[in-house]
């Protein structure tokens, strides 16, 4: 089945020659529409985590459905696949459940919504944008159970559908979709949001096209397209090895005390194409950890990588997709069978970007990052209050960026450049819980030449009794160093009772019952190093000191002897650094720190956790149970 367009001009568009000129007033324009895009989605969304923390995503795609600009790359092409209806003038298009799209949407809290571009009784463009939702009903506060084994426990699952058909809004389908959720005012205006977002971007659009003339805009998006693929053909060409090579990485646990789950990527340079394949990824988890990894999505993932790293400048679109052959296999964790729970993907997707980055750089090690795109840590906590209002926070918290090539990692930063923490203002004003500590935690970044990013503490003191889920990673298996750099710190999270005593729980937490003066302690992982800390800067290593981000303990990991004031010892440090050299042997281009084995007979002792136990695959159990 494949999605009809149906318009009242057929007539085809005139291919034209697109001046400099033009091309960059026309490349401009789009971007500066997806920046109101943006910026309107924040003045009129409600929830914290698309109003505060930006988690909402915008496109404009050109007629085809090819993403022009963007952030997630274009989920429109398997959208028209997989839609069995028409596209017509005046409908606006509704979307969340990742069954019914490829993958188009990795879970349902991301509700998407798809406005086609009609001028003149043709489709000239496409505009779109998806965002968090906060809640969308399900077994637990927050929609995301992490214990899930269905999709069927996650809420409400929308398909494809129109929510505005030939301009007449569906009222009553939306009334029904809201009667589903715990907070429905948030969830309205911020669809209500999106669609106003898109509104907006498609009125820009027709605007270019007026101006310029509907061929010419036409034109132009398709000369961006074949820009974006002519640079990506050279990058692919000059950076990609014929020869294949493989990296493996792990999500620590799915919630329900297995773990960890392994994900491969093998890459390799054939018939000027590259290859992605995920032959190797164990299978499927029972838990919500799985991630519908649709193949343009990775398709994204490695343009953005590829270009962030080699080339900035270039802006990426989806002219290059054609390129990029991503093999993924079914029943996978990156491509697990319906009806699988999907709601915990963050970590796997997170992960993608570590992976990348291993790959990538093998060839290069001058060009590798260490480990640290991680994860995309969570809090709920929901309850009622003294006047018995209902209250639901749902928080994205902040890791440390790994070391990089030309720099230190970021301190607490997060895994997408546009998202932004929730003000503790904010949440002390709208939310019973005072924030007793938000700081970067000493020593967390792996050591090396350029260091880790730190970790944060964020500690919460809850003023009502009520529950709270902890989604995280990187608490079993550490972010790993590069190019001699050290793995970075691996996250934890501790719950101080009134009384003062204190216990760890868990990185992957539903239902946690919390009474009033608790103190949750919401520790956070550190980027793996880059280069040879014993080539950091001295004094560079005092000053940090001073700052609070590295310990005078934590100093000798670089080779530095200093006092807690900062002030360094000068030979004691080289003689300190004699010693670490010759007692160390070759540098090794990755440090994954101890291996499994290691990890889990030290897991308990040095987290506090006991160590996941292997996977049960959910076939074999089936299998065996037949």
């Amino acid at each position: 089945m494949t999605a009809r367009i149906i318009q009242s001009n057929d007539t085809a568009f005139a291919k034209q020659a697109i001046d400099p000129v033009t091309l960059d007033i026309i490349e401009n324009a789009l971007r500066n529409a997806r920046v109101e895009m943006d910026a309107t989605l924040v003045r009129t969304a409600m929830s914290p985590g698309i109003r505060e923390q930006g988690d909402a995503f915008p496109l404009i795609a050109d007629h085809k459905g090819r993403m022009i600009v963007g952030q997630f790359g274009s989920y429109i092409g398997p959208f028209l696949d997989g839609f069995d209806g028409t596209v017509e003038e005046g409908d606006l298009i509704m979307l969340s459940d990742p069954y019914s799209v490829g993958g188009a949407v990795s879970h349902c809290n991301d509700w998407l919504v798809l406005l086609p571009v009609f001028k003149d009784g043709r489709l000239i463009a496409y505009t779109s944008m998806f965002g968090h939702q906060s809640d969308i009903g399900g077994m637990v506060a927050g929609s995301m159970p992490i214990d899930a084994t269905s999709i069927f426990q996650e809420g409400v699952r929308i398909p494809p559908i129109k929510i505005y058909k030939q301009g007449v809004y569906n009222e009553d389908l939306i009334r029904l979709i809201m009667h589903q959720v715990r907070t429905p005012d948030w969830c309205k205006a911020d669809l209500n949001a999106l669609i106003a977002s898109c509104r907006v971007a498609a009125r820009r659009i027709v605007e270019m096209a007026e101006r310029f003339g509907d061929d010419v805009f036409v034109s132009a998006c398709e000369e961006l397209l074949a820009r974006n693929h002519k640079a990506m053909q050279q990058l692919i060409d000059t950076a990609i090895s014929e020869e294949k090579v493989s990296f493996e990485d792990y999500i620590c646990d799915d919630g329900l005390g297995y773990g960890p789950y392994k994900i491969r990527c093998t890459m390799w340079r054939e018939a000027g194409r590259v290859v992605l394949d995920f032959d190797g990824t164990d299978p499927q988890s029972q838990a919500s950890i799985n991630f519908f990894l649709n193949e343009n999505m990775m398709r994204m993932f490695f343009g953005i990588y590829m270009i962030m790293v080699f080339d900035p400048q270039i802006l990426f679109n989806d002219g290059y997709y054609d390129l990029i052959d991503v093999r993924i296999p079914e029943g996978s964790l990156l491509k697990p069978r319906f009806p699988a729970a999907l709601s915990g993907r963050t970590h796997a997707l997170g992960r993608m970007f570590d992976i990348l980055g291993g790959l990538l750089g093998q060839k290069t090690p001058e060009f590798l990052t260490a480990a640290g795109f991680s994860s995309s840590p969570h809090l709920f906590y929901s309850g009622f209050d003294k006047a018995g209002e209902y209250f639901q926070l749902f928080q994205i918290g902040f890791g440390g960026i790994p070391g990089r090539p030309l720099g230190d990692g970021p301190d607490g930063h997060s895994l997408f450049p546009n998202f932004t923490n929730v003000p503790n203002e904010f949440l002390e004003r709208y939310f019973p819980l005072v924030i007793e500590r938000y700081e970067t935690v000493a020593d967390s970044g792996g050591a090396g030449l350029h260091r880790g990013g730190n970790g944060i503490v964020m500690s919460y003191r809850f003023l009502e009794a009520g529950k709270i889920a902890i989604h995280d990673d990187r608490w079993f298996v550490p972010p790993w160093g590069v190019n001699g750099g050290a793995p970075g710190a691996r996250a934890r999270k501790i719950l101080e009772k009134p009384d003062g005593t204190q216990h760890v729980v868990g990185n992957k937490v539903e239902d946690l019952e919390v009474e009033a003066d608790d103190i949750l302690h919401f520790v956070t992982w550190g980027g793996g190093g880059w280069g040879d800390p014993l080539e950091r800067d001295p004094a560079l290593v005092g000053k940090e000191i001073v700052q609070g981000l590295v310990t005078a303990g934590g100093a000798r990991a670089y080779g530095v002897v200093a006092a807690e004031n900062g002030e360094v010892d000068e030979a004691a440090t080289k003689a300190l650094r004699e010693d670490m050299r010759a007692a160390r042997g070759a540098i090794e281009v990755f440090d994954f720190g101890p291996d499994l084995d290691t990890l889990r007979a030290t897991c308990e002792a040095q987290t506090g956790l006991p160590a996941p136990r292997p996977p049960r695959w959910q076939h074999a159990l089936q299998d065996a149970a037949e």
